[in-house]
Parts: structure tokens; sequence; C-alpha cells
């Protein structure tokens, strides 16, 4: 192992896949010599600008705040903008696209799946009072202690990494999934939402809350300490608790 400050010859192994081109996927090794605190993002732009152009994955703001460039890294889903590769793969790494999404091409993933459920548990104020003349001049104040009931779960950045870690969504596809089901928890919780009736009936379907099966892997990957097996737990009480 070189001494702290020396860069080194990294091996990166990572998954390509043109479902225009290729009948299955292939892994492909490349060499990166990395400096301390280079992160997989970095590493994977000298990829594409110095060794192979048609390298693709999906990032925008290099911060761990768009949730874009989740990816499997080493076995684990993590946002290679935050993840430094002295810090995981001194002895390489391998890096595929997200696990339990269809792939787009190589290290991209079709989330759209994710964001339809998304949208589907409306995730958003839903007011008895929503018209216009209603919210004219008006506002809907909250107390502190009412905002950290779901303050935690407003962190959610969408990146899919609970996804990609969750057994269930591997084996079901009609499970709504952690992500969704967190979004759902936090509009539940907000004291101005008057929602939760209208979300039920999803909710309480097959592939709803209770079909989680409390693995705590989607906890174990997020990278905002989001705690989606927590919110479902909630979730879920909050729904038996609807019914009184």
């Amino acid at each position: 192992m070189n001494r702290a400050g020396e860069s080194t010859d990294i091996r990166f192994s990572i998954r390509r896949f043109h479902p225009e081109r290729d009948e299955h996927p292939r892994w492909q090794e490349f060499s990166v010599t990395v400096r301390p605190g280079m992160t997989v993002l970095e590493a994977l732009v000298r990829i594409r600008e110095e060794q192979d152009a048609t390298l693709a994955w999906r990032s925008s703001c290099r911060m761990g705040i768009c949730g874009s460039c989740g990816m499997v890294i080493n076995g684990v889903p993590r946002l290679a903008c935050n993840t430094q590769v002295l810090e995981v793969g001194r002895r390489g790494l391998r890096i595929e696209p997200l696990w339990n999404f269809d792939i787009v091409k190589d290290l991209v993933a079709d989330q759209a799946p994710m964001f339809d459920a998304h949208a589907a548990v409306q995730p958003y104020l839903l007011r008895d009072d929503d018209r216009d003349d209603a919210r004219a001049g008006s506002e809907l104040q909250q107390s502190t202690e009412a905002l950290v009931d779901y303050l935690q779960f407003s962190c959610c950045i969408k990146c899919g990494l609970c996804m990609a870690a969750c057994p269930t969504v591997a084996t079901d596809t009609g499970y709504l999934g952690p992500m969704p089901l967190t979004a759902a928890q936090r509009y539940n919780s907000d004291s101005r939402d008057q929602g939760m009736v209208s979300r039920r009936d999803l909710l309480e379907a097959p592939g709803g809350a209770f079909h989680c099966h409390f693995a705590g892997e989607c906890s174990r990957v997020c990278p905002k300490g989001v705690d989606p097996a927590r919110a479902i737990q909630l979730l879920k009480r909050n729904l038996l608790r609807s019914h009184r």
C-alpha cells in the first residue's frame, strides 16, 4: 500500500451494456491513477476523457444533493460523487448500474417506474379547502414540534439507492418501494396535510406499505440518513390507526 498522500493505480471493472448493440452485459476494465480524495465520479470522468468516450452514466451536482449519480460500487448502492475511491476500493472497484432497474446504457438506470410510483402516492399537500379563494391571504402555520414529525423524511433526494438495495423490490415489481412509501409518510405526517384517506387505498393495496419485509437495507444505504425503513413502519402504524 502506498504511503498517505501518494497517487496509486486502481483497477476499475465497469459493467457495460448498450441495448441497441449488445445482447448481454459485459465487463470492461480500466486502470486509473487515483490521488487521495478522488471520488468515483471524478475517476469515471477521467476514464471517459482519456480512455473511452462512450462510457455512460448520469450525474449533475457533484455535491451529493441531486441524487443523479447512484450506482452500485463494490456491491453497495452509493452516490459516485461522495464516494472516495481509496476509501472503498484500494484493491480495485467493481461498478455496475443500480439493481432492480432496467438499464438505459452502461451505468444509467431507467428510474421511470420509481418516479411513477412516487407520483401515485400524491407527494404534495392535500387539503379539503384546496381552492384559490380559501388560500388567498391565508397561511398554514406549523409548530416546531409538528415539523419534527416529518423533517427527516423530507431530506430524500430521490436517488434510488434504497430501491436498489431493497430485496422486496428485487422480487416484486408491483411493490411501490421505500422511496415512494417514505414520501407518503412524509406528507401523511405533515400537520398541514389532510390526504391520508385519499392515499390510503393505494398504500394498503398489495404492493403497498404492508408488503415491506423490514429488511432495513434501504436505511443502511441512504446517503442522507432519511431512514426509509422507519418511515414505512410508522406508515403502517398510521394506516391502521386511520381506521379507528
